[in-house]
């Protein structure tokens, strides 16, 4: 450590939000360049070497071939997929000095099919599996948590090439399998749930969540049955129709001064009574208003009606729409709209036959039959005894509206929802023919017949296990790597001025890393034993040995990181005790 490029800091970078940020940074292992880029340092290298090799390791078990894409990449490809103008404002745009645009990678799926389609033709060529570990660039917004959401990263992405749908079948079960193993590797805590594609396309997806508080991913898990998914990817199960033959028309009261759904329950309560129960605000249906920005530059207007007991979960909504942006409705764009009258928005208003034309799409909930109370379009005014598919209906349905506990499960009949919080580390997809069709990936088939090849998308987020291996593996005191990532073995720490202590320490080091044990050895002959053992908790080995004052006794100490526990040791035994703690 005397000569190990590393400056561990005492107190908390202001800069940082959560545990992995602030203790590696204070540990040592990475240093901020800019917003949402950092550099590695040798000790956060070693880490994140290791995190890249169980990655690499567990591809090359199921047979899949690693390659390298450069990260400047070339519009065409990007521009026969549609995604040079989808991505919109979250990839990185460049021109050469010759005028021609490239972009900073943000995934490759067009330059794996590419390079597919330029070397096989045949089924006879399939299936083949091809993977990546890679840098990536995404203009995040933003950027947050050190290395967990930033501009840069690093990814491994594979992809399966099959000529049928059920090849496809096959390697997505490959993968998942490779990815159930290289998480337990890891070392941290994980779930398997269900997920949508997004901005890629494909069809049956799941995603890898690290269960972490500081995660912002919402997903939720059924208390009855296996039933696990990200709230974007939950669909509601709709309740059955109401038959409506018996309800009164629909009538508009006075209801002044109640813009909000609590006043408008509180004054129906008061004006209006019901006979069998008080009002609530899932009586009530809310009406919000959004703008859609599309990435050829169009905004187009969307109305969301939804129980007013629920709000829209911008995530769940972004999710549904990606990868259009979506805003608040401001003023300006509500004042060109004279229909809406803000505060009573109703039905009568919406739709993309209505005076406004706004598109109006409603919660899978409102389902034909159910009476509500809404909106009547007049200030002060609000429709009572309004029935869905008989006084209303909408252009659609739309999975916007949040997720909670104990909402019913989609999946079984008995169980409820539960919500958690994850970080997202890995997704895997059946991208299907979306890739392969807009750039005339093809084969013949064992009849000579000319078919489109079908993939799938496979990603690990190989920089970002890193800081959540850290969120799950820390104290206190600092961090606590799993042996499998550790950046040593084995920490060993000379205290005391003796030259004869740092004498047996270097020959500990020596013998252990003459047994093919990685060694962390301190040094610093002027620092305190305070100091060293601080650093020693902070950095995180998963064993650390003291080479000290027990060394007149011919012993050292021996102390598991994670448990805590202290073991002396004849130093005669440390060498094949420390070969036993290490390799079990």
């Amino acid at each position: 450590m005397s000569k190990l490029f590393v400056r561990t800091l005492r107190e908390d970078p202001v800069e940082a939000e959560v545990p992995s940020h602030r203790l590696l940074l204070r540990a040592g292992y990475i240093r901020r360049a800019a917003p949402g880029i950092y550099s590695w340092l040798p000790l956060g290298l070693r880490v994140y070497r290791k995190v890249e090799q169980i990655v690499r390791e567990e591809m090359d078990a199921i047979g899949a071939q690693e390659l390298q894409f450069p990260a400047l990449l070339p519009r065409e490809p990007y521009e026969a997929t549609g995604r040079w103008t989808e991505y919109g404002a979250g990839i990185f745009r460049l021109k050469d000095r010759k005028g021609n645009d490239y972009l900073l990678g943000p995934t490759h799926e067009e330059m794996f099919t590419l390079v597919v389609k330029d070397l096989y033709s045949s089924y006879k060529d399939l299936p083949v599996w091809l993977y990546q570990i890679q840098t990536k660039y995404r203009d995040e917004a933003r950027p947050r948590a050190g290395l967990i959401r930033g501009r840069e990263f690093v990814m491994k992405d594979s992809y399966s090439f099959d000529v049928s749908d059920e090849g496809l079948d096959a390697s997505y079960a490959a993968h998942r399998a490779a990815y159930i193993k290289t998480f337990d590797r890891f070392g941290f805590n994980y779930v398997i749930v269900r997920a949508t594609s997004g901005a890629m396309g494909g069809s049956k997806s799941e995603e890898f969540l690290a269960s972490s508080e500081v995660g912002e991913d919402t997903y939720v898990r059924c208390t009855n049955c296996d039933y696990a998914a990200n709230v974007e990817a939950v669909q509601v199960r709709p309740p059955a129709p109401v038959p409506y033959g018996d309800a009164p028309a629909a009538h508009a009261e006075k209801t002044p001064d109640t813009p909000t759904i609590q006043t408008l329950v509180d004054h129906l309560n008061a004006a209006y009574p019901r006979d069998d129960r008080p009002w609530h605000a899932g009586d009530t249906l809310k009406n919000v208003l959004v703008v859609l920005k599309h990435a050829d530059g169009t905004r187009e207007p969307l109305a969301i009606g939804l129980p007013g007991d629920r709000d829209v979960d911008q995530k769940r909504l972004e999710g549904m729409m990606e990868p259009t942006e979506i805003e608040a409705m401001d003023e300006a764009e509500f004042a060109k709209h004279p229909a809406l009258v803000k505060g009573y928005i109703g039905p009568a208003s919406l739709g993309e036959d209505s005076s406004s034309g706004i598109r109006y799409v409603l919660d899978p909930r409102v389902v034909e039959g159910t009476r509500w109370v809404t909106g009547a379009d007049v200030p002060g005014s609000h429709v009572l005894d309004l029935v869905a598919g008989r006084d209303f209906t909408g252009d659609g349905t739309i999975e916007a509206a949040e997720v909670r506990n104990g909402d019913p499960c989609p999946n079984c009949e008995t169980g409820e929802l539960e919500t958690a919080r994850g970080i997202e580390m890995g997704h895997i997809f059946q991208l299907g023919r979306k890739y392969a069709e807009a750039l005339d990936l093809k084969v013949l088939d064992e009849n000579g017949k000319l078919v489109t090849v079908t993939m799938g998308s496979y990603g690990i987020g190989v920089s970002r296990a890193v800081p959540v291996i850290a969120e799950d593996n820390h104290d206190e005191l600092g961090l606590i790597w799993p042996r499998e990532v550790a950046p040593a073995d084995v920490h060993v720490v000379a205290t005391g001025k003796d030259p004869a202590i740092f004498e047996a320490a270097e020959q500990l080091a020596q013998d252990l890393e003459a047994q093919g044990l990685e060694v962390l050895y301190d040094d610093r002959p002027k620092v305190s034993p305070g100091v060293k053992f601080k650093d020693a908790e902070l950095i995180g080995v998963p064993t650390i040995v003291t080479v000290g004052r027990g060394l007149a006794d011919g012993t050292i100490e021996v102390k598991d990181r994670r448990s805590g526990e202290r073991t002396e040791v004849p130093v005669a035994e440390a060498v094949e005790h420390l070969l036993s703690v290490v390799r079990g």
